[in-house]
């Protein structure tokens, strides 16, 4: 096992939580963050991977722009004239 702080644990478990869809606020609960504090809390604890990112982004961009292949076809587009 690797040296590591608990408080490095920490960041883990608040991270995990996040990967596992866990809502903010009860993430705040677990962890004992005030809810004055815990938007910065989360900022600074939870470390969102390149791959979730990268995911997100993806989901955006198929909401805004059709993803690849899924055009749609008007079937009266030639009928029309």
């Amino acid at each position: 096992m690797r040296n590591a702080r608990l408080h490095d644990a920490r960041h883990t478990a608040a991270t995990v939580l996040m990967l596992l869809g866990v809502p903010d606020r009860d993430i705040d609960q677990i962890m004992g963050w005030e809810p004055g504090t815990s938007a910065s809390m989360r900022a600074r604890c939870l470390h969102v991977p390149d791959a979730m990112l990268k995911d997100v982004a993806r989901k955006i961009a198929d909401a805004i722009w059709e993803p690849p292949g899924t055009a749609t076809v008007d079937k009266n587009q030639d009928n029309e004239g």
